[in-house]
């Protein structure tokens, strides 16, 4: 029952409703249709935001942000720039750092090279100089061998010569012999 009474009333309404969409009807034109409700209250709304300037407002706010923006990318870039800045700056120090190591580098073997020809000099410098110190030193040895032998010769020859000259001198051969020496020695001195 209660079923057939909400019926009967949707249906009695619903000439109301289909008044309320031709704005030329009177129901059209009430306070008990609703869409004439609405759109009064939505131009109100409308008005009570251009009274207040909130579309200015919102649009100041938008104009802030998008300067904020802006102002952020700007920044951005430049810091962007600067990192790029600073990153060529450490891949040129890089190089630099790099090129200087390569020079040491090269500088350190050749002045490794050049410690290994000097070293091999000196090495050919002391041998030599202790080769000559052999040298010497065998010469020496040498003559001092050559002495030796040449002192025990004289000694050898000098006794055999005092026993020569002892079993063939006399008395009066030596006695000439001295008188002979004795002239000499006269005669070079004066």
């Amino acid at each position: 029952m209660r079923k057939l009474s909400i019926l009967l009333a949707l249906t009695a309404a619903s000439p109301a409703m289909a008044a309320s969409k031709n704005p030329f009807s009177a129901y059209f034109w009430s306070f008990g249709n609703t869409d004439l409700i609405v759109a009064i209250a939505f131009f109100v709304f409308i008005g009570v935001l251009f009274y207040f300037k909130v579309p200015a407002m919102i649009g100041g706010m938008l104009d802030n942000r998008a300067d904020t923006i802006k102002s952020e990318l700007d920044e951005a870039r430049a810091l962007r720039e600067e990192a790029q800045k600073v990153l060529a700056d450490y891949e040129r120090k890089q190089k630099e750092v790099q090129e200087q190591a390569n020079r040491i580098i090269e500088a350190a073997k050749e002045e490794a090279a050049e410690a290994a020809v000097q070293a091999k000099a000196d090495i050919k410098t002391s041998i030599a100089r202790r080769l000559a110190a052999a040298e010497d030193r065998i010469a020496s040895a040498e003559a001092s061998a050559v002495k030796e032998v040449r002192d025990s010769a004289i000694v050898v020859a000098v006794a055999a010569a005092r026993d020569v000259v002892a079993k063939q001198m006399t008395a009066a051969s030596g006695n000439q012999l001295i008188d002979d020496a004795i002239s000499q020695v006269e005669s070079k001195l004066h």
